[in-house]
């Protein structure tokens, strides 16, 4: 798969990404974070279980090392989908947007701090260009920090992270929708083990938000994050958190198709310069290779 391919899925997961934004916020006025987070992933698991069955006919076994990096990416999806989520009951759907979109500098920034792996220069610019864009998105206003923002900030701490594993893992074991699978079992597991414990479990409850759950599951969970895994084997984790913040974009995008919602010039301006972001990573890169065969 070429470099140019693997963005494409990245911003076919972003797109899934934006439109479950809506979702993850609803389905907690019938159903408690946890559950939701179980049930998701759980469904999410079931989906792409025989997928990833197939993909491990006639390849070798994973090392002890590749399960453990697996769990630990597994946990890292968990901490991140449980602080978001439980962000969103005391902060806005506006400043958990802008918030989870740090991750889109963190990632960078930790690559260097953890790994001592400098990115290509342009993703510096093309980082706070993306940054930019999606406080934008937000409505440029200013961030009040109550716990469910702060909440939303560790949230982009353990996205970045997860980001980053995904890049050291992924291309390293070629098998990248069984380390979907096994992240979305971590999770599933962990979080309906919490919700049994603190939240009740309402069967007629769920099923008001099954429609939801159903969509958070098959399609923003199963799908795109099998499609990010699959992506970033074949590029950067620095340019995958670039192209995966466009999840801003389709979100704004699909909230003036679906709820009639229209983008102030403010918005607009924010999908230009994520837009411009992605741009500069895709392109530059590729003609410097170019330039050098020419001189």
């Amino acid at each position: 798969m070429s470099r140019i391919q693997a963005n494409l899925l990245l911003l076919l997961a972003g797109a899934m990404w934006g439109m479950g934004f809506v979702a993850q916020s609803t389905a907690m006025e019938a159903i408690g974070p946890f559950l939701f987070i179980g049930l998701r992933f759980a469904i999410a698991f079931i989906t792409m279980l025989p997928f990833a069955l197939w993909e491990s006919r006639g390849a070798a076994p994973l090392s002890p090392r590749d399960n453990r990096n697996f769990m630990a990416i597994g946990l890292l999806l968990f901490a991140g989908m449980a602080a978001q989520q439980i962000g969103l009951l005391t902060t806005t759907v506006t400043n958990s947007g802008f918030l989870t979109g740090l991750y889109v500098v963190m990632v960078p920034f930790l690559s260097v701090l953890l790994f001592r792996k400098w990115p290509h220069r342009v993703v510096w610019p093309g980082a706070l260009s993306a940054l930019a864009g999606i406080w934008l998105l937000s409505g440029a206003g200013s961030v009040s920090f109550r716990p469910g923002d702060w909440l939303t900030i560790l949230c982009a701490l353990f996205w970045a992270l997860q980001v980053i594993m995904i890049a050291r893992s992924a291309a390293h074991t070629g098998r990248p929708v069984t380390l979907a699978v096994t992240q979305f079992g971590v999770t599933a597991a962990i979080a309906l083990a919490i919700a049994f414990l603190s939240e009740p479990v309402d069967i007629p409850a769920i099923r008001l938000a099954l429609p939801e759950i159903l969509y958070a599951g098959i399609f923003s969970g199963g799908i795109a994050f099998t499609l990010q895994v699959i992506g970033q084997r074949y590029t950067t984790a620095p340019q995958a958190a670039i192209f995966l913040s466009t999840e801003a974009v389709f979100a704004a995008l699909f909230g003036a198709i679906f709820l009639g919602e229209r983008l102030p010039p403010t918005g607009l301006a924010g999908c230009v310069l994520i837009f411009a972001a992605i741009l500069l990573v895709e392109l530059v890169p590729a003609m410097r290779p170019r330039q050098s065969a020419t001189s």
